[in-house]
């Protein structure tokens, strides 16, 4: 296991320094992007999202069943600025549960964004932590892998899941699908 992370984190370092090394093109108006590009530095992104969480036991003994049975599905919204065309921060809120406190988690990640070429296709890494609010009031910390696709420059839609290791709880899985709004 300890391999796999340090090969995993070898490979996306040596993605990340090509990425970044990159001239930025610059256009008539001066601003540096290329027109057929998607992403860019200074973007600021709003998203909104459908989530459905899962827990330790299920997670540890995956089956159809149990994540029918288990997951807890919710909505939320998010905000992420990209200083880079590739490094970004983002905030995060959902709430699964309409019966307790209106947010049940609200998180912080660092972002790093991989475009690949013109297709309007970007992987994504991302790590941070946050509150649970909801249940066990808890910190925590997480980190996970995502996907994206602009339809154009300013709408996409994404893909990601994380695992989230609360500091008072067992450890648990977000998956989230939603639509990104960028400006």
């Amino acid at each position: 296991m300890k391999n796999k992370l340090i090969v995993g984190g070898t490979i996306l370092m040596l993605a990340a320094k090509s990425a970044l090394g990159a001239d930025p093109v610059s256009n008539d108006q001066g601003s540096h992007y290329d027109s057929g590009d998607y992403y860019y530095a200074n973007e600021l992104s709003i998203d909104g999202f459908g989530s459905a969480s899962i827990g330790k036991y299920t997670i540890d003994h995956l089956s159809g069943a149990r994540v029918r049975h288990n997951t807890r599905l919710g909505a939320g919204l998010g905000l992420n600025y990209f200083i880079t065309r590739n490094i970004g921060i983002g905030a995060d809120a959902y709430s699964e549960n309409t019966t307790g406190v209106f947010v049940d988690n609200a998180s912080g990640n660092l972002i790093l964004r991989i475009p690949l070429g013109q297709c309007g296709l970007a992987p994504y890494v991302f790590g941070g932590g946050g509150r649970n609010f909801d249940a066990l009031k808890t910190w925590f910390a997480q980190a996970g892998v995502g996907m994206e696709y602009r339809f154009t420059r300013n709408v996409g839609v994404f893909v990601d899941a994380r695992g989230v290791l609360p500091d008072e709880a067992k450890y648990y899985g977000v998956g989230r699908l939603g639509v990104r709004f960028a400006f």
